[in-house]
């Protein structure tokens, strides 16, 4: 399987950096550290003493691994956020990989903090994101084939879709060191405890028994 030339990443997680959503640093490191006695509390994580960090705190290796997209589906989400990705913190930055099978789903999810920068390295995806109810909730929607980059703003619904008959690999950078995920069937129908029925017959406008339908499924979580 034939690959972009690394250079090419590199310069797409560059422009995903440069809007960064969260506050600039304080300092020229700050790796995370569960470690409450010698840490301080800055931009969300306890950090390690600086003189303390090495230069395996500043590398992940967790993309060296296809996910396992035998699920539901289809995709698989490996994230390296700063909860997996120690050095990342006060950085600004994320990135993850999405693996598709063919026909596989990353669903409708927002990243309530941070902006997507997505580029195509195997396959062709149909991707989308949609607007605010201040613009009337537009669609924006491309399929997008090796080497595309799609930007999906910060806080809007968006998705990827394996439209390709084979395997299909993204990579993504995101303005923020922990950009969050709240997929949207998961967080409507399996909330915990249930929003109430009354709640979603109305706001969907459909039946209780569509509802408690949807409400026993088992949503499945690729990330």
């Amino acid at each position: 399987m034939k690959f972009l030339p690394i250079s090419f990443l590199i310069l797409a997680l560059a422009t995903a950096a440069a809007f960064a959503y969260d506050p600039s640093p304080l300092q020229d490191i700050c790796v995370a550290t569960n470690d409450l006695d010698s840490g301080v509390f800055v931009n969300g994580k306890f950090c390690k003493d600086p003189k303390q960090a090495k230069a395996d705190d500043f590398l992940f290796t967790g993309f060296r691994i296809p996910g396992n997209t035998s699920n539901p589906l289809g995709s698989k989400v490996t994230q390296a956020f700063v909860d997996q990705f120690p050095g990342l913190n006060t950085l600004g930055i994320s990135m993850a990989r999405i693996d598709f099978a063919p026909g596989g789903l990353n669903p409708p999810h927002t990243h309530p903090r941070g902006t997507e920068l997505l580029v195509v390295v195997e396959g062709t995806l149909l991707v989308g994101f949609v607007t605010s109810n201040q613009l009337n909730n537009t669609l924006f929607t491309k399929v997008l084939y090796k080497g595309d980059v799609f930007v999906f703003p910060i806080g809007l619904i968006h998705f990827q879709l394996n439209i390709g008959n084979t395997y299909a690999l993204a990579f993504s950078g995101l303005s923020s060191q922990n950009p969050g995920v709240i997929t949207i069937a998961n967080a409507v129908f399996g909330a915990k405890p249930p929003i109430s029925d009354d709640v979603l017959t109305k706001a969907f406008q459909v039946d209780k028994k569509v509802v408690d339908y949807l409400q026993a499924q088992f949503w499945y979580d690729n990330n």
